[in-house]
């Protein structure tokens, strides 16, 4: 049995049994069979099935709450906002977009089709358990896919939740299948499975490098979303307050364990002291606390070894050069059992710097300095990561050419809003492929190319039409 600790004080809240490989083989098995079947079915009822399974899950707000806060520790409070929201608007925007689709389109003499990858392991990580595996689920299914689904073995519960409100929806028996199991055995085995089509994989780049070297085996499709070390860059017109709110915000929701924090804010020299005192005024005010605490604006880290690690980055910045402006390696006031830790701000950050470089996942925020806008582009690129980014200035349209500029997946011009239609994804090692809207339904489809004779018309072959929408 697997034993589930809860993060706000360390004990055990609960025992699960784990998956084997015989369970991985049986599942994968089970999802080879349903997948034609569920490919067969028109588009518009596969939609509509995510649609009721995002009531299905509305329905159960309240056990889904209880199977997401208790391993993760975050707040009660902000679980649905934080956690369950964006995992249904997932759900019905993939919906959505799944009925525009033009599935069958005419090149020349040909007529190209996207057909259902097959078999698709979702390998989902434990930050933010629901959103990632909706990411998945939802457009491999829409797609026509069959899922085997492996949760973190920190995180599992919610998964299970998910499977209850897909099959209360009424998806067919077979067609998406939760295995709870470890990475090393259950994941990888999984990844490597020959009759696995495409892996979906979210996580670590250490992780998600094995699982691209496992899938790579069998030469299937590898979608990997994976670290970040983003940055924040501010201007020297632009609006230092909201800017520094801004990125404070993204280290400090989730404990930091968000792979799109604007962890490090890069401002002009001229600039950093004040950006500093109001960083350090934000972070004082973002208190840590337990689960059941309505005024705690973070909750803990998910384990004694992500906490430690933390904390010793912290001091590595130290040992390096760098100054804790507030927080630090100390437990926080009040709260000396559970994984928790204070907010902080190091300055004097330099490039060379670890804590300038490794994703720490924590509520930790780096503060670097530069001298003209040149030099802040370049300190925003000279990272192996590419996942996310910020660009503040009191001209749009000058923010819009440092955006361009910016070698990443994403960026926000002052504080421009998540889009979940748009694609979401990074470039270098923060992964391969992008989820979200038609971007990620489009990841699970094969192309199929099939010449027509040229005194023909490709459309009289086509099977595509709008009754089968």
């Amino acid at each position: 049995m697997w034993e589930l600790i809860d993060p706000c004080n360390g004990q055990v809240f609960d025992r699960i049994e784990m998956a084997g490989r015989a369970d991985v083989d049986k599942a994968v098995a089970a999802a080879v069979s349903a997948q034609p079947d569920w490919a067969a079915v028109p588009l518009a009822e596969r939609a509509a099935l995510l649609r009721k399974a995002a009531g299905e899950l509305r329905g159960r707000l309240g056990d889904l709450i209880e199977t997401i806060t208790m391993p993760l520790g975050l707040p009660r409070h902000q679980v649905e906002t934080v956690q369950i929201a964006s995992a249904l608007t997932t759900l019905e925007t993939t919906a959505d977009i799944a009925t525009e689709l033009v599935i069958d389109e005419v090149v020349g003499n040909s007529l190209v089709m996207r057909e259902p990858a097959g078999v698709v392991a979702a390998i989902a990580p434990w930050n933010y358990p629901l959103m990632q595996s909706v990411n998945k689920v939802a457009p491999a299914l829409v797609a026509g896919c069959s899922v085997v689904l492996k949760p973190s073995e920190l995180t599992p519960l919610d998964a299970a939740e998910l499977a209850r409100a897909f099959r209360a929806a009424g998806l067919p028996a077979g067609v998406l299948h939760v295995l709870p199991g470890d990475g090393p055995q259950v994941g990888r085995y999984l990844a490597g499975h020959p009759d696995v089509d495409v892996v979906s994989f979210t996580g670590s780049t250490r992780a998600g490098t094995e699982v691209a070297a496992t899938a790579s085996a069998t030469v299937k499709r590898t979608l990997l979303e994976l670290g970040g070390k983003s940055a924040c860059v501010v201007l020297d017109d632009a609006d230092l307050e909201q800017a520094v709110a801004h990125a404070v915000r993204t280290v400090v929701v989730n404990a930091g364990q968000t792979c799109t924090a604007l962890s490090r804010l890069i401002v002009p020299r001229s600039m950093a002291a004040d950006a500093e005192a109001y960083a350090v005024e934000l972070l004082r005010a973002a208190r840590p606390g337990h689960r059941d605490d309505e005024n705690a604006a973070l909750g803990p880290v998910i384990s004694a070894a992500q906490r430690d690690r933390v904390r010793r980055l912290i001091q590595t910045g130290v040992d390096e050069g760098a100054r804790v402006s507030t927080g630090g390696i100390d437990p926080p006031p009040g709260l000396p059992n559970g994984y928790f830790v204070r907010p902080t701000l190091l300055t004097g950050v330099r490039q060379e710097m670890t804590v300038a470089n490794e994703e720490i996942f924590g509520p930790v925020l780096t503060l670097l300095d530069y001298d003209d806008p040149e030099e802040a582009v370049r300190m925003a690129n000279d990272t192996r990561y590419g996942l996310s980014g910020a660009v503040w200035s009191g001209d749009t349209a000058r923010a819009m050419s440092v955006a361009r500029r910016l070698r990443t997946g994403q960026v926000s011009v002052n504080g421009g809003p998540y889009n979940p239609v748009a694609p979401f994804g990074g470039y270098k090692q923060s992964g391969v492929g992008r989820e979200k809207g038609r971007y990620g339904i489009e990841e699970f489809f094969e192309l199929k190319a099939v010449q027509i004779p040229a005194d023909l018309d490709p459309l009289d072959f086509t099977d595509w039409n709008e009754e089968s929408r």
